[in-house]
Order: C-alpha cells, then structure tokens, then sequence
C-alpha cells in the first residue's frame, strides 16, 4: 500500500472535522467494512484503529475497499472537472446563462449542481459571474481605461449593474479605486500595542488598513490621493474593537472591512476568516477549499495580498510541513498570534 504525504493525525483530525477542504486529498478506508469515504462523510464516524487513508479512490479499490453510496468518493474527481468546465463557460459568457442550462452543461441535476460549485469556489454560479466582471472591470481602470469604458468592456449591459455588483465588494467608487482613493476620506491612526505599534486606517464603510510597524508616509503611498483624517469620533469607537480584537485574537468577523481584490483573492480571504482560532491550515488547505487545489502558489500570493492582518487572519496559514512559513510583519508577532488563540500566548 503506497503511504499519503499527509499526516495520518491530521488526517484523522480532517475526518473528525468532516472537512470538506480534505476532499479530494484523501480517502478514508474502513477495514471492518471495506468501504472508503470522503473525509466530510456525514456517515457515522469509525473508530480510529479500523481506519486507514489512501491517496484516492483508485489505491483504495487495489486494496479490495468499495466507495461509500453516502458520499460517492469517487466522483471527487468528476465534480472537479463539472466546477472547472463551469467556470471555463462563465467566462466565456456573455450575458449570464440560466442555472439549469449551465448545469445541464456539465451533467449534473440543478440542486446538485448549486450546491457543489458553492462549495468548491466559495460563490454561486451568479456571484462568481458578476466577481468576476467586477474584476475585470478594475483590471480596465487600472489599465487606464475611463470608469464608462471598464464597465462595458467588462461585459456590463449598464453601468448600474456594475454599481449593483459591485457594492458591498469593492468599498470605493470606481473612479476612486482608479485613482488612488481620491475622493475617499479615511480616518486612521497609530497606536501602541503588545505587538508594537499599530497602524489602523477605515473608510466610512470599514477598516481598509491593519498593519504593523507602518505610518502615514505608508498610508500615503497606498492611497496617495485620498484625504487621510488623523482620529476622529466614530473612528475611535471602531479603533477600540480592532484593538482589542488584536489583543485577544479571536473571530473578528463582526467588524466591518473595506477591502478590494480579484474574485480568487477575496475567495482566499473569506475561507481566511472561516479558520477557526486556534487552529491552522496550510496553502494546500487553503487552495483546494476554494476549489483551485493546484493554485497553492496563487493561495499563498492571495495570502500576502491581505491588507488587514489579524481581522482577515492570514497568520492562521502555515506549511505543510508544520513550519510557519512567512508573515509580512515578522515571524515573532505571528507566532505570539497564534500562541494567544491556543491559550499560550504573553
């Protein structure tokens, strides 16, 4: 039997967590009832010594194991061809094509087909359709093109279809993002921390900048035409629960965040903000949990895109291997994190 790369105690941790992000990296092979699963079997759990993983389906059929009739393991494979052939046709599209058509495309039922793109890629066939307009409209603007010629060069019928998509996404104006933030007001400030100082910077819609060891000079140079307001009123009331946010790690998903990035990056950031604190997944994890599981490299870029440490907990993100990896403000601070959210930390 040829042994996984995996870890069989992570693995095993991936089975008790029924872990979709697993799928497709492994499977579960029950000797007392020489069936193989899915990691995210809904099936009730064996016990751990009448188990033993493969690397997929076909090793464990060589060793006489049948597939699941729960979580069909073995179309794993066949799923992820439907969700690449699906967004190959999505981006070819011009006007977005009917659900059922799109489904009956690439063989599958509706229902089924619904539930399975959301699960690989993290969107609906509808959200990933207008994310990815929406991207390539910002592609335009950053190229040079006028706000008007972006939209319809991006496939927008309107320009207010593209305001519709983009709203709650990209938290500036068009014309804003372009243009470095001009017209955009954004409060911010730096404050000591345990971690040393704190430079923390929102919009009216959320906090658009957390970063260590940075200024107004930095702040400047990412958004050189904005108006940058040093404190202010609201702003304090949102400054104190970042703050406190970082101090005690945990979910802070209930702060509002004004952040902008391609469909796949913001992809990456929400699966981010799923980890739960305390734990830890790898670029590998991250990529096949947003349906790309060869897009590690792209993983680990999206990871360093982030422009919000802690609130979007891109520390949470170490190697395979078990090693930490990088982290763009020093291996200390992302190790004192993670020691805080075990219950370890200073």
């Amino acid at each position: 039997m040829t042994t996984m790369t995996l870890d069989d105690d992570r693995a095993w941790q991936a089975v008790l967590a029924r872990d979709r992000a697993f799928d497709g990296r492994f499977v579960t092979g029950v000797l007392t009832t020489g069936i193989y699963c899915r990691p995210s079997c809904s099936a009730r759990h064996p016990r751990r010594e009448n188990v033993r993983f493969f690397t997929g389906a076909a090793e464990a059929e060589a060793e006489g194991l049948r597939p699941c009739l729960r979580c069909r393991p073995n179309d794993v494979s066949r799923d992820e061809a439907a969700v690449s052939r699906a967004i190959e046709l999505l981006e070819q599209a011009e006007e977005a094509p009917a659900l059922a058509d799109l489904a009956g495309q690439v063989g599958y039922s509706l229902a089924h087909f619904q539930r399975m793109f959301k699960r690989a890629v993290g969107l609906s066939p509808a959200q990933f359709l207008r994310a990815r307009r929406v991207e390539r409209a910002g592609e335009a603007l950053s190229a040079g093109a006028s706000v008007t010629e972006a939209i319809y060069e991006a496939g927008f019928g309107a320009s207010s279809r593209f305001y519709e998509a983009s709203e709650g996404r990209m938290g500036m104006a068009p014309s804003a993002w372009r243009d470095g933030g001009r017209g955009v007001t954004i409060h911010w400030a730096v404050v000591e921390t345990t971690l040393g100082p704190m430079l923390v910077a929102a919009t009216r819609k959320g906090v658009c900048r957390l970063s260590f060891a940075e200024g107004r000079e930095e702040l400047s140079k990412r958004f050189p035409q904005a108006k940058l307001v040093e404190g202010g009123e609201e702003f304090a009331r949102l400054l104190a629960e970042v703050v406190s946010a970082v101090e005690q790690p945990g979910d802070s998903r209930a702060i509002p965040l004004d952040v902008q990035g391609t469909a796949f990056q913001e992809a990456v950031w929400r699966e981010l903000q799923r980890i739960p604190a305390g734990e830890t997944r790898s670029y590998a994890q991250i990529a096949a949990a947003v349906g790309k599981p060869g897009a590690v490299r792209a993983a680990g870029s999206a990871n360093g895109a982030n422009n919000v440490a802690v609130l979007i907990p891109c520390h949470r993100v170490i190697r395979t291997d078990g090693s930490l990896g990088g982290y763009a403000y020093g291996l200390d601070i992302k190790r004192e994190l993670l020691a805080r959210e075990s219950g370890a930390g200073s």
